[in-house]
């Protein structure tokens, strides 16, 4: 009956209003048979229902409402905002926002955007195209007079179209201004935008300060319409491709990126709602300026010092000459990226298990009892419990059933405190541990109760590295909370300077090939072959092996002994490279 009511409903509709003219009435119209869903409206069933005399309004009123109003004004307004930076100027740029309303699925609410080719300044919320989730135009505006154009959909509707299917995006932005073209200019060759250590950094979604921005750099055609069909097919085989580059965008290669530069051009950024995608625009336009300013001024922004850019292994300055030393005294050109393990690599295993491991079991309780409200700690209760319930149902020893929130804090703490007990003890390398754990240290390090120790030629390595331009990377089983406390509190001062980012086991496991397969994707590099991996573990080098990254093991005191003929080359100290 559902399915018969909707076919007739829907022809109804078709009947009433496609073949006329389109008057702000007929622009109401549906080309699918699953219609939008709407508050009241069963799921799959058509928004215009039947009555005695025809197809009622219910699509016109939904479509009237003042969610759909308030988004049309907000569009205007913040076109007008963004003209005024600068950003869609000379009709250019564009901006799409999806229609938030609680009773509809994210990927079917109605989208709004701003037409092509008019003047971003001057519209009103009725110069606006709405569209479905699937992309079918809904209501187009009606024409102005002369001198003004004739409405058109906007070109870069296929690509807005492509972040809302694949990032779930709740709006997306085009901007075209100055900063985003010229920053893609300071180096003709390069395939992406990189910048670490500012404080705007902080600002673009799952980023920090210590960590390295990623923008992947595509190439400019004359017409932007040429996205559609390459788009399509790119999408189908996992990529991101436009015809006017040759150039294959991964998506699984930049896993954390909200933006896409296209050279001489403008910039693509796309987030959960508007408030998000414009806060990132702002930040990705001041890091772009600041760019341009500090290449100005003959330093280098995308290394942690932003020193002179002569020193650095960028693009634009010749790359410095280092190397590897094998045994003959025989050098081969040295990787642009070192990936660091920290135990028994940078720092002495007792470091980690006779301070930090106790520290943190000594203090879970006070620290749970103390901080329990909190959304950190709330967020890490909510991990453990997920890890629990999963080591109960696999019979994993100490593991210790967490008693509802309702039983009482002193109950759920003391649970918590059993289980975190047994995973210390354990060893084990889980998110939920360690994300704990970073938090107690970090406690531990604000109240100089801890400091990071390091073998004494670490430091010296590090600033070494740095110095030559070559990128500094951590990879450990600890949290990257943990990773920038550790480095961040040393004897010889903040050693956070010398590194671009940091890895924990969010990415993978440390003994796949898989996590080293990730990181090589994400650090951008030409060759999982230019980045070298330091560890003390011969799994972890095997792993890292299969990926094609260089490896070499770390021979240090307290480390297990290596297995016979294990094929790596080994080093007793940094300084040895």
């Amino acid at each position: 009956e559902i399915n018969a009511h909707r076919q007739k409903s829907n022809s109804l509709f078709a009947a009433a209003f496609l073949p006329a003219s389109r008057t702000p009435l007929s622009r109401f119209y549906l080309r699918t048979t699953n219609a939008i869903p709407h508050c009241g409206v069963a799921k799959g069933e058509s928004m215009a229902a039947v009555n005695g005399s025809g197809v009622s309004l219910a699509s016109q009123a939904y479509m009237e409402g003042n969610a759909v109003k308030e988004t049309r004004a907000l569009v205007a307004d913040l076109c007008r905002q963004f003209y005024s930076l600068g950003w869609v100027s000379g009709t250019g740029g564009s901006i799409t926002i999806k229609v938030h309303d609680d009773c509809i699925p994210k990927p079917q609410q109605l989208i709004l955007m701003s037409p092509s080719g008019v003047q971003k300044e001057r519209m009103e919320a009725e110069d606006m195209y709405v569209m479905s989730g699937n992309g079918s135009i809904l209501y187009a505006p009606s024409p102005k007079p002369y001198p003004h154009k004739p409405p058109k959909c906007s070109d870069c509707a296929p690509l807005f179209m492509k972040a809302y299917e694949m990032r779930d995006a709740g709006a997306v932005i085009h901007s075209h201004g100055m900063e985003s073209c010229l920053v893609t200019m300071l180096n003709p060759s390069a395939k992406e935008f990189r910048i670490t250590h500012m404080e705007m950094i902080k600002g673009i979604k799952g980023h920090g300060y210590y960590d390295e921005l990623v923008v992947p750099i595509i190439e400019n055609t004359a017409y932007e319409n040429e996205l559609t069909e390459s788009l399509t097919k790119a999408v189908n085989i996992c990529y991101l491709q436009f015809s006017y580059s040759t150039l294959l965008l991964p998506i699984e290669a930049y896993p954390k990126t909200t933006a896409v530069l296209v050279r001489n051009h403008g910039i693509y950024v796309w987030g959960d709602t508007w408030i998000s995608a414009k806060t990132q625009s702002e930040c990705y336009h001041y890091l772009f300026d600041a760019a341009i300013k500090l290449h100005q001024m003959g330093l280098d922004w995308s290394t942690p010092s932003h020193g002179p850019i002569q020193q650095a292994r960028g693009a634009i300055s010749a790359p410095v000459k280092a190397g590897l030393k094998d045994s003959s005294h025989n050098s081969e050109p040295f990787p642009c990226c070192i990936l660091l393990d920290i135990e028994g690599t940078t720092t002495p295993i007792t470091f980690v298990a006779d301070v930090l491991f106790p520290y943190a079991r000594d203090n879970v309780g006070k620290h749970l009892s103390a901080t329990y409200e909190t959304e950190d700690t709330q967020e890490d209760i909510k991990l453990l419990r997920s890890q629990v319930e999963d080591d109960l149902a696999h019979g994993i020893d100490g593991a210790v059933p967490i008693p509802p929130d309702g039983a009482g804090k002193d109950a759920v703490i003391a649970a918590l405190v059993a289980n975190v007990e047994a995973m210390i003890r354990a060893d084990r390398k889980i998110t939920a541990l360690k994300q704990l754990q970073g938090h107690i240290w970090r406690t531990g390090f604000q109240n100089n109760e801890l400091k990071g120790e390091f073998y004494n030629d670490v430091p010296e390595a590090l600033q070494s590295w740095h110095a030559l331009g070559i990128k500094l990377y951590i990879y450990s089983s600890g949290s990257r909370l943990a990773q920038r406390l550790v480095f961040g509190n040393t004897k010889s001062g903040d050693l956070r300077k010398y590194l671009s980012g940091f890895f924990d086991t969010n990415i993978g496991n440390k003994r796949e090939t898989s996590s080293y397969v990730q990181i090589s994707e994400s650090l951008g590099v030409d060759s999982p072959s230019e980045i070298l991996f330091l560890t003390d573990v011969v799994q972890e080098a095997v792993a890292a092996k299969a990926a094609g990254l260089k490896v070499m093991i770390s021979v240090r005191p307290g480390n297990a002994p290596l297995p016979e003929n294990h094929g790596f080359k080994t080093i007793n100290s940094f300084l040895e490279i």
